[in-house]
C-alpha cells in the first residue's frame, strides 16, 4: 500500500479523503487539548510520562486515530510504528506534511509534542473552514518514541524511517528493566521484524512543516507569538561509566576508597565549567547507582552526559574538556572510566529555500531563531525538505510540568500553520 522497502504493508483505514465526515464538525483544539490531557499524567508530580510502546503511549496512539478518522481522513499506521492521517492520496507525489510526536520525557509537560499534533488537526480544520482547495496531498503525523526516555535514544521512529538506524541498533536498545525495543513493540500489538527504512514513502514528501513550543525564551524576549527555525544545534548523549570498588560506607577509611561517585560529581563541575566557558550547555540529568545503599560506597556510578552547542566545533572542545576532566578525576582517585557515544546529531540547517517560503507566506513578520533541542523535523532534513515553526514559551521552562504556551498564542501557531498548510498545498 505505501510502496515501502521493508516489511509488509501498514495498516491503514480508509477515509473520505478530501471532505469532513457527515455528523457535525470535528472537535476543536479545546477539546482536543482537554481529551488528551489526562493521558499519562502522573498525579504526584502533575507532569506527563507517556513513554514509548506503554500503555499511556497506546492510549495517545488512540487518540490520534480518533481524531483522523473524526475527520474522515485516511489513517495508517507505517512498518515503525508511525502514525499518518492523509488528506488525499497516501500514493500521491509531493504531499505537505505536518505533525509531532505525543510521548514525553518523564514528567515531561503538556506542550512538548503535543502541541504540535494538536495544532495540526486544528488548521486542517481552519483551511476546511476557509474552503480551501488542496493540490498536493496532505498528512498529519505522530513520530514515535521522539524523547528517548525509555530506551535512551531519542527520534527512534523517524531515524528507523531515514535510515539513520539501523535494524541491528534499535533490536539493541534495552529500557532500565532489561525490555529490549523489540519486545516492548510486540507486547504493544506490533511487529519488531518490519522495522526499517522507508525510502519510498519519504520519496513522495514534498516537504515536513513541524510546529513545537519553543523551548527557550527568544520569542518571549521580542515580543513574537510565533517564530520560524534556523537551524538545529548539533547534540549528543554519552554515557559515563565510573568503575570502583564497593565497600562499608561507615568502616572504609577515605584515604582507603575508590568511590566513583566522587569522580561522577567532579565530572558534573567539569561539565558545567566547560559549558559555560563555551557558551554551549552539558548536563547530566541520568544517573544510575551499584548497589546503590545508603550505607554502601557504590561500585559503579553510570551518568549521562547531554551536551550542545551553536557549532560542531565548539561543541566538540566541551565534550573532550569534560571528558578529560572525568579521566583525570578517575586516576586520582583509582576509579576506572569508560565513556560511550550513545547518540549524535550534527548541526541541522533547515533548507533555506522552504524556510524562506514560509517567511514569505507569513508576511516577513515572525523572527527567525536557531534552537538548542533536536526534532524529528531535524532527522529527516536529510531526506525531505524541512522546516519549523515555534509558538512562545513565556517563562522558557521545558521538560518540566512548568512548560506552557498561553491560549492565545497557540491559537495564533495554528492559524500560522494553517496559513502555511495553504501556501504549500492550495496555492
Amino acid at each position: 500500500m505505501t510502496g515501502t522497502t521493508d516489511g509488509p504493508a501498514p495498516t491503514v483505514t480508509p477515509g473520505a479523503g478530501t471532505t469532513p465526515p457527515p455528523g457535525g464538525r470535528p472537535p476543536s483544539f479545546h477539546t482536543m487539548w482537554a481529551d488528551l490531557a489526562p493521558i499519562g499524567r502522573h498525579a504526584a508530580s502533575g507532569g506527563y510520562r507517556r513513554h514509548a510502546w506503554t500503555g499511556a503511549d497506546a492510549d495517545c496512539r488512540t487518540w490520534f486515530q480518533e481524531q483522523a478518522e473524526a475527520r474522515g481522513l485516511t489513517y495508517e499506521t507505517d512498518h515503525n510504528g508511525n502514525q499518518w492521517a492523509w488528506l488525499g492520496d497516501p500514493l500521491g507525489e509531493d504531499a505537505v506534511v505536518t505533525g509531532s510526536h505525543l510521548d514525553s520525557v518523564p514528567d515531561g509537560g503538556a506542550f512538548d509534542g503535543p502541541l504540535g499534533v494538536v495544532s495540526s488537526f486544528a488548521a486542517l480544520d481552519e483551511l476546511r473552514r476557509r474552503g480551501a482547495q488542496f493540490r498536493r496531498p496532505v498528512a498529519i503525523t505522530n513520530f514515535g518514541d521522539e524523547e528517548g526516555a525509555r530506551f535512551g535514544l531519542a527520534c527512534v521512529g523517524s531515524r528507523l524511517t531515514a535510515g539513520r538506524l539501523t535494524k541491528e541498533a534499535a533490536y539493541a536498545l534495552r529500557d532500565a528493566d532489561g525490555i529490549t525495543l523489540p519486545q516492548a513493540m510486540e507486547a504493544a500489538g506490533y511487529d519488531p521484524e518490519a522495522i526499517g527504512p522507508d525510502p519510498g514513502r519519504l520519496a513522495r514528501i514534498g516537504a515536513f512543516v513541524e510546529l513545537h513550543v519553543e523551548q527557550g525564551r527568544a520569542l518571549d524576549l521580542t515580543g513574537d507569538a510565533v517564530g520560524i527555525a534556523s537551524a538545529i544545534w548539533p547534540h549528543g548523549r554519552w554515557r559515563y561509566d565510573f568503575h570502583g570498588e564497593a565497600n562499608h560506607a561507615g568502616t572504609t577509611r577515605l584515604a582507603d576508597r575508590r568511590d566513583p561517585m566522587l569522580t561522577y560529581a567532579e565530572t558534573v563541575l567539569a561539565a558545567r565549567r566547560e559549558a559555560e566557558l563555551a557558551g554551549a550547555v552539558a548536563t547530566f540529568g541520568k544517573i544510575a547507582v551499584e548497589p546503590n545503599g545508603v550505607n554502601a560506597i557504590p561500585s559503579l556510578v553510570r551518568g549521562w552526559l547531554d551536551s550542545r552547542a551553536a557549532d560542531q566545533a565548539t561543541l566538540d572542545t566541551v565534550v573532550s574538556g569534560i571528558e578529560a576532566a572525568a579521566h583525570e578525576a578517575a586516576a586520582r582517585q583509582g576509579v576506572d572510566l569508560t565513556v560511550v557515544r550513545e547518540s549524535f546529531t550534527p548541526v541541522v540547517e533547515f533548507e533555506h529555500a522552504l524556510r524562506d517560503e514560509l517567511a514569505k507566506i507569513l508576511g516577513g513578520r515572525v523572527p527567525v531563531l536557531g534552537t538548542g533541542a533536536g526534532h524529528d523535523a531535524g532527522i529527516l532534513s536529510e531526506s525531505v525538505p524541512t522546516a519549523m515553526l515555534f509558538v512562545r514559551n513565556p517563562t522558557g521552562i521545558s521538560h518540566s510540568p512548568a512548560e506552557h504556551a498561553a491560549e492565545d498564542d497557540c491559537v495564533a501557531g495554528v492559524l500560522a500553520l494553517a496559513d502555511v498548510l495553504e501556501g504549500l498545498a492550495c496555492r
